[in-house]
């Protein structure tokens, strides 16, 4: 990196030195994700955090902060940003089978993080796909217990990706006390098939606490909730539905769009990421006022990246594969739209398929594959740790070795 003139400090190879002859401290912020299948975002942070180290020397001031974009591992990466242990509740997956799940409070109480997966997440059902019966209920329980153990709260975080569902979030407000009614009078079935059904919405029930807070929801796509690009056609194949079932549950969705707007005003059918989480943002934008918000604004936020960030002179990201789709919400492209003008950005990768035309184009300095040769990709998952830190020694020996020579 070139000499960076800061508050008339100049940036020398383990540090800055300003014009008094103090020297401050290189500072390194390593804020990656996990590495699915392989490591946690923090044991990726604490393995990055060495390689610098050991490159920079004892003067760097390295920080380390496990990062996520709001899908698996989220809630870890904030629990551990905030150092707090999980609580724990015993609520039902998709199916409604029971099943242990885990919230966060935050220090001070006042805001609670649900990572939505943890009760309604494919993987929990993958056993046994059920397209039209999957309900997002449980999640609603977590919600009410997250907020039992935080009676000061003032805003519900919910990270939704990895949902097993396709139910607008029907169930999740079910639990909450909302009633889902058929012509009769009677509840509908849960799941997406249920919303067939539905004829009306009696909010009477309506949890007061639930009512009281603010909502959030982290969301990385913009498909709205019907259509071609809606939550049935885009995302209900990978969760076990067939054409007749996609059918079903776009059909139970446009009902369920029309319950709302009848019972609330509000007409979510075009909002844009509604699709998301098999429509969950739908109902709670509704019902709740829900906000979206791009997933890792959100973790940004939550564990106070964008204020490590501001006075970083290098930071390191990374997550298991850079390539087009990093660019676009995911960990990587968040960590550089905040990092300041005057920092460099290095991706460390388990791969990297991105041109360095891309790379550079994405304002990223350098991208690097922790691969030292042929592999299988067991043999890298093993390794994954110890190939980190190595990676992340060589990158920043570099940037030291360019730092020098500014």
């Amino acid at each position: 990196m070139h000499d960076d003139v800061r508050d008339g400090q100049t940036t020398g190879t383990t540090g800055t030195t300003g014009t008094t002859g103090t020297t401050v401290p290189l500072r390194v912020v390593v804020a990656p994700d996990s590495f699915k299948g392989s490591a946690t975002a923090t044991q990726v942070a604490d393995a990055l955090a060495a390689g610098a180290r050991a490159a920079l020397g004892a003067a760097a001031d390295v920080r380390a902060i496990p990062f996520a974009d709001g899908g698996e591992g989220t809630l870890d990466a904030v629990l551990d940003a905030w150092g707090v242990v999980p609580g724990t509740f015993e609520t039902t997956d998709a199916l409604g089978r029971p099943t242990t799940a885990r919230y966060g409070v935050s220090p001070g109480g006042r805001t609670v993080v649900v990572e939505a997966a943890e009760a309604y997440g494919l993987p929990l059902v993958a056993d046994d796909l059920r397209p039209l019966e999957a309900t997002s209920h449980g999640v609603g329980t977590l919600a009410l217990a997250a907020l039992d153990a935080a009676p000061a709260a003032e805003e519900v975080v919910l990270f939704v990706g990895g949902s097993a569902t396709t139910d607008g979030g029907a169930g999740l407000l079910a639990a909450l006390g909302a009633r889902f009614l058929d012509d009769s009078g009677t509840p509908v079935a849960p799941g997406g098939g249920g919303l067939r059904d539905v004829a009306a919405l009696d909010l009477d029930g309506l949890d007061r606490r639930a009512r009281g807070v603010r909502w959030r929801i982290a969301c990385d796509v913009d498909n709205p909730l019907l259509g071609e690009r809606g939550a049935a056609a885009v995302f209900g194949p990978q969760k076990g539905a067939g054409p007749d079932d996609v059918a079903a549950l776009e059909d139970g969705l446009a009902r369920f769009a029309a319950v709302l707007d009848a019972a609330t005003g509000q007409d979510v059918r075009e909002l844009a990421g509604a699709g998301a989480s098999g429509g969950l943002p739908a109902g709670l934008s509704a019902v709740l006022g829900a906000e979206l918000v791009p997933g890792g604004v959100l973790v940004a936020e939550a564990v106070g990246l964008d204020t490590a960030l501001a006075d970083a002179d290098l930071v390191l990201t990374g997550e298991g594969r850079l390539d087009e789709q990093s660019l676009h919400g995911k960990v990587v492209d968040t960590v550089v739209r905040l990092a300041p003008a005057g920092a460099s950005v290095v991706v460390v990768a388990g791969g990297v398929e991105l041109s360095p035309a891309q790379v550079r184009d994405a304002g990223i300095a350098a991208a690097f594959s922790i691969a030292p040769g042929p592999r299988t990709l067991a043999e890298l998952s093993r390794d994954a740790l110890v190939e980190l830190e190595h990676t992340a020694a060589h990158a920043c020996g570099l940037f030291a070795a360019g730092d020098a020579r500014g």
